[in-house]
């Protein structure tokens, strides 16, 4: 076997060291977007599996060459902690192995690959990485990924995304889009106007949040038709609809909830509403079964009531007796989703609490974690809520600041520190209008 500094290497402490990285990773990824962890939680998990992919790292050539490289053919969960120690090792030949395997991958692999790629510091993304656009035979999942690559580390270029904002690939206009909007680079009405017009859904939502970076009407034009449509995708119209704030569109949203297929998503959006008379209705919903979970979330989001000790019901033990076949739904999806993890609110102890509390708050007022929603009282919340908020969280701090301040929630703890402790330093005046104020066209 190869030998490194004279002596033999000790394999089975690397093929360790891959897959507790692979484990490690695993679960970092989750708690990204799990309700009961936090930042600080996150970063115990993320110094584990660095650990890990330091000691790849140091194993040097011949680790990468028999190890790495080919655990880039391997499952997802092992593809990222080697992609991640190739990109940092010394020299050329590790980039170039990452670089090699995109053009052969299929989707999985590729979206691990691209996981890997977004994680690494800009400095470590191979230099030779948007040259894949010129490829002819390049596939729409290849160009989406070096166009949302470029996009995350804020590495877009008008000359590298522009030729992609019209291609006929939904996926890869709307990863030009992403590029286009997280650079502040312009965008022409006209070929906005196309893509929020689209019907697929990525694309229109691509749009949606490119328009409303910019400070483009249009957009929010289309953000609540899209509500008014229920032609909602993955809910993104209706959560921009709650974080704006407006009574009008709070009003909207609680006229949704009478839809049982849109109440999740509305109830995800009104939790961001910080309005009062959300509140209420959550508290009215923590009686329905299928929701209730959701509803205290929200309610918490609002109130600052942290759903726990008297205020959580205890959980109800699962059956553990299998359906028989007739019974079985081989289609239901089973993977675990994060708001399986939400604690089942009590409703009686919630709404005596509420009962005493609410008479503390002005319904003409936004509140966060019960307190008014000021921007201070939004970065604060960017540094302590539950994982799973965060990300609309630092969505609405970008669509605050036209795109001008971004936290970028699901990178690595310590380039999420660096960039609070950036925007903390940024006058608050920035990002203190709602966003949908001060829109043009």
């Amino acid at each position: 076997m190869a030998e490194l500094t004279g002596k033999s290497l000790h394999w089975d402490i690397y093929e360790e060291h891959l897959d507790e990285a692979a484990f490690r990773w695993s679960q970092w990824e989750k708690a990204l977007d799990a309700p009961d962890f936090t930042l600080g939680e996150v970063a115990e998990l993320e110094e584990h599996m660095a650990a890990h992919v330091d000691g790849l790292v140091l194993g040097g050539g011949p680790v990468a060459k028999y190890l790495l490289v080919p655990a880039l053919a391997d499952e997802p969960e092992r593809i990222v902690p080697a992609a991640l120690a190739l990109l940092q090792a010394e020299g050329p030949s590790g980039p170039a192995a990452v670089l090699s395997a995109l053009l052969g991958a299929e989707p999985p692999a590729l979206a691990a690959l691209q996981r890997a790629l977004e994680l690494v510091p800009s400095r470590s993304i191979p230099a030779d990485l948007p040259d894949l656009l010129k490829r002819e035979d390049a596939a729409p999942e290849l160009l989406a990924l070096v166009l949302e690559t470029v996009g995350v580390h804020r590495l877009a270029t008008a000359p590298l995304c522009m030729p992609f904002l019209t291609h006929r690939e939904p996926q890869v206009a709307a990863a030009a889009l992403r590029a286009t909007s997280r650079a502040q680079l312009p965008l022409e009405p006209t070929m906005l106007q196309r893509a929020l017009d689209s019907a697929n859904p990525a694309l229109r939502n691509a749009a949606l949040l490119a328009g409303l970076m910019s400070g483009q009407r249009g957009s929010w034009v289309a953000c609540q038709s899209a509500a008014e449509s229920r032609e909602l995708g993955d809910g993104l119209p209706l959560l921009l609809l709650g974080m704006s704030g407006d009574e009008r569109e709070v009003n909207r949203l609680l006229e949704l909830l009478s839809d049982e297929s849109l109440r999740p998503h509305a109830l995800w959006a009104l939790g961001f509403s910080g309005r009062v008379a959300a509140a209420d209705a959550c508290m009215k919903l923590m009686w329905n079964k299928p929701v209730a979970a959701l509803a205290g979330e929200a309610f918490s989001a609002i109130t600052g009531l942290r759903i726990a000790k008297e205020y959580e019901a205890p959980r109800e033990q699962e059956n553990e007796a299998l359906p028989s076949l007739e019974e079985e739904n081989l289609d239901e999806d089973l993977t675990p989703k994060p708001e399986d993890s939400l604690p089942q609110p009590r409703p009686e102890s919630v709404a005596a609490w509420w009962k005493q509390e609410r008479q503390r708050l002005d319904a003409k007022q936004r509140y966060l974690a019960g307190q008014p929603f000021t921007p201070q009282a939004l970065l604060n919340a960017l540094a302590s809520a539950p994982m799973r908020r965060r990300h609309a969280l630092a969505l609405e701090l970008s669509l605050r600041s036209r795109g001008a301040t971004q936290v970028p929630t699901r990178t690595f703890v310590s380039h999420q520190s660096a960039a609070l402790k950036a925007t903390r330093a940024t006058p608050t005046s920035s990002f203190s209008r709602p966003f949908a104020e001060g829109l043009r066209g």
